[in-house]
């Protein structure tokens, strides 16, 4: 800052302090006037009114009231009040349009004061009319004065029976009263926030003058500072430009004496700053050149190192990534998950801790990649991902449990197991809550590719450290309950037990079997007849296989059956069921019997093109007409992908062969799909057939059944029949052709033979009792 500048500010601080100060002074004082002119003329009021006396001692409302007005006529005064000699309130009024203030306890403003004195007491308030918000806040809040002053009698007030001619005489008289009693008081409230605002006219004049001084004091100072440091700013100018160099020849300054001597002196110093000057800009070029060439060759090393750790980051995440995550879903993989769970192991072990491990495989996986493609599978697996990730805590580990290891002569196609990890939980129940949760999630409908899908899954559940310690024995403990899980009816979850060790080592042993089964001929076809229950006469038979195990004895298909679809082998044994049913429906044709058809299920996991072609070949090779093979086949193959599954039932109608929808009813087909199907019979469920006589729901539904296909012209087929209600209720519905133990259990073909003849069942149809009701209703 300059001398002259400093001058300026010194003068201005000097100005303001002093002017706040008798501003200050003089809004102080005008505002101690008004209060006490305030005061003075409130108590010259109460002394002018010696009505009040008659009107306090009367209670005269109006009057009182009146009297009160004229104390509001100043806006400063909030509320104004009259007590009673003993304290009670005898009349108040509040300032119009103000906030309404309660008044102090009058005791305590008067304690201490003789009754014939004025009171004067002070007290904060946070509140203030919203007019004058600003003035309270600028003042550090609003005050109120509480003051009273006494109303005096000329004639004691506890006299009875007075009236107001007493009063009148006694006031004419008063130079011959000798006491004054109190009769009561006056309570005014006054704000001393409405003081100030009477005295703002005033305030705003005195800062106006105030404000008007500091600037006419401060141009005068300016004006006089300037001309006296006029010759140093001179010399300050002279030197600035020869120290930036903008002066760069001698000085040509008028005057003798001391101004001749600092003018020589400036002109030396502006010859050696020119020799200077020209010394540094050369050195500075130089320097500038090498600078700016070494600055180029570290931005380029710099932006070489930065490409160099960038390369080498993103090879190491995707080197991480690849060695630890799943590509497919992202997941953790087999190697990520064994180590994260050999650490919670540790940790579960040292905090005394339960951790669950849930074994989770996608149920008929296999079929959805055959059908739809290995790229909607992928996506399946993806969106299977995202729900499981969805149902369990951030605490919890979710993996897919694929190998994603890479090796010249293997890759990976496809990858249906998942593990879940429940760290810290209260007990086992908790897996199962866990696992239900999985279960309800995954059973939600999925849109894959345009195709809406229901994937199911078995899950395992293992318990740490009960049923494992470790890595392998907890995880072998989880496969074995999943496998368990999916043997015992798929879509549900078991907990892992010791006896399942056993029952595990016998399915290894019959998988094994069962790969063998075909080669060493241990396959038998048995035949269930189909009987038309209007003619006794047998109309079809189903072909059924069994495995005749040389250690078990003959296993049932369920048992086989789902570990076969399980292990791949379903595609070769039904193309062992097809041939060998064809073969021998061609013996009994050679033996000249009567058999019009013989069917033959179809697994899902077997109705492809190649099957197809498969059943032409077959067909050919045994020379049989085509018209005496029935495949049966279930809802889900039929509803499952529609388009391709409407063109492959029209290529084996072209065959020649009929087609017929089995265990009709358990699954979701719809009508509209069915009737673009080429198909020539269905089969009622057994299940709901044993179920009608406890069921209604499931009677009508058969009655329903039955009913569309007659409409739809189909044939039909119930199965299962074991007992005479069953039959009478299916054919007293229109169900005539009949499958079940009732007529006859499936039988080898030796068997079969004699049930072939003409008319074999009518003789044991006829002996069938009529129920009561049916001969209730024929009488």
């Amino acid at each position: 800052m300059t001398v002259a500048g400093k001058i300026n500010a010194l003068v201005i601080v000097v100005l303001v302090v002093a002017g706040f100060m008798v501003v200050a002074h003089l809004v102080t004082r005008e505002y101690t006037v008004q209060r006490d002119l305030l005061i003075s003329e409130s108590s010259a009021k109460v002394t002018s009114q010696p009505q009040l006396q008659l009107a306090i001692y009367f209670n005269d409302r109006s009057a009182l009231n009146n009297s009160l007005d004229g104390f509001l006529a100043s806006k400063a005064i909030r509320h104004a009040e009259i007590v009673s000699a003993a304290g009670e309130r005898v009349a108040g009024r509040d300032q119009l349009g103000l906030v309404h203030y309660r008044p102090a306890n009058f005791g305590e403003i008067r304690s201490g004061l003789s009754p014939v004195d004025e009171g004067f007491a002070e007290r904060k308030t946070h509140h203030a009319p919203p007019e004058y918000e600003l003035i309270a806040t600028l003042t550090g809040g609003d005050k109120l004065f509480d003051m009273t002053i006494p109303v005096f009698s000329v004639l004691n007030p506890n006299n009875e029976n007075l009236t107001r001619r007493n009063f009148g005489d006694a006031l004419i008289a008063a130079d011959s009263v000798e006491s004054l009693h109190v009769i009561g008081y006056i309570h005014l409230v006054i704000s001393r926030t409405l003081i100030l605002s009477g005295i703002m006219p005033f305030i705003g004049i005195t800062l106006v003058g105030y404000v008007l001084m500091v600037l006419l004091c401060s141009v005068v100072t300016m004006v006089v500072s300037r001309r006296i440091t006029a010759p140093l700013a001179r010399l300050v100018r002279i030197a600035d430009g020869i120290s930036s160099g903008e002066i760069d020849q001698n000085l040509q300054i008028d005057g003798s004496g001391e101004v001749k001597e600092i003018a020589t002196m400036l002109n030396t110093i502006i010859g050696g700053l020119n020799t200077y000057k020209t010394k540094m800009d050369v050195d500075h070029q130089l320097l500038s050149m090498k600078v700016d060439e070494r600055t180029k060759q570290l931005s380029k090393r710099n932006d070489e190192l930065n490409i160099a750790v960038k390369e080498v980051t993103e090879t190491k995440d995707r080197l991480r990534k690849l060695a630890y995550f799943d590509s497919l879903t992202s997941l953790p993989n087999r190697r990520l998950f064994t180590e994260q769970l050999n650490l919670l192991l540790r940790m579960a072990k040292r905090n005394d801790n339960v951790l669950a491990l849930l074994f989770l495989d996608l149920d008929n996986f296999k079929r959805i990649n055959d059908s739809l493609g290995h790229s909607a599978g992928d996506l399946l697996l993806r969106e299977v991902a995202a729900r499981l990730s969805s149902c369990v805590r951030d605490s919890d580990v979710v993996a897919h449990y694929v190998d994603t290891g890479s090796k010249i002569d293997v890759s990976r196609l496809g990858g249906d197991e998942f593990t879940v990890v429940l760290n810290q939980i209260e007990d086992g129940s908790s897996a199962g809550i866990v696992a239900e949760r999985l279960i309800a999630s995954l059973g939600r409908p999925m849109i894959i590719d345009g195709h809406e899908l229901v994937v199911t899954p078995s899950i395992g559940i293992a318990i740490a450290p009960q049923d494992g310690d470790d890595v392998e024995g907890l995880l072998k403990a989880a496969d074995t309950a999943m496998y368990h899980a999916k043997t015992t009816g798929k879509n549900n979850y078991l907990f892992y037990s010791s006896d399942m060790d056993a029952a595990g080592v016998e399915r290894l042993k019959l998988e094994t079997d069962l790969r063998k089964a075909v080669e060493l001929n241990q396959l038998v076809l048995y035949y269930q007849p189909q009987v038309n229950t209007i003619t006794g006469t047998v109309v079809g038979a189903e072909a059924l296989i069994r495995w005749e195990h040389p250690e078990h004895g003959l296993v049932p298909p369920f048992k086989f059956i789902p570990l076969a679809e399980e292990m791949g082998l379903i595609g070769e044994l039904g193309e062992w069921v097809l041939t060998e049913a064809c073969q021998q429906m061609k013996k009994f044709q050679k033996l000249g019997l009567n058999l019009p058809k013989i069917a033959v299920n179809v697994s899902a996991l077997q109705f492809n093109a190649a099957f197809i072609k498969r059943v032409a070949e077959t067909l050919q090779e045994t020379e049989l007409d085509p018209s005496a093979l029935e495949l049966e086949l279930t809802e889900g193959v039929v509803m499952d992908n529609a388009n391709s599954t409407v063109q492959a039932l029209h290529d084996l109608k072209e065959l020649g062969v009929s087609l017929s929808i089995d265990d009709f009813g358990t699954g979701y087909s719809s009508l509209s799909y069915l009737s673009r199907f080429p198909l020539d019979e269905l089969k009622i469920d057994r299940s709901f057939v044993i179920d009608f006589a406890n069921s209604d729901n499931d009677a009508s539904l058969v009655i329903a059944i039955i009913a569309m296909g007659k409409s739809m012209n189909l044939k039909l087929v119930a199965e299962g029949v074991e007992t005479h209600e069953q039959y009478h209720f299916l054919t007293s519905n229109g169900a005539n052709i009949i499958q079940g133990f009732l007529f006859s259990k499936p039988v080898v073909a030796e068997e079969l033979i004699p049930l072939l003849a003409p008319y074999h069942f009518l003789q044991q149809i006829e002996a069938i009792p009529i129920p009561d009701s049916a001969t209730a209703e024929s009488d």
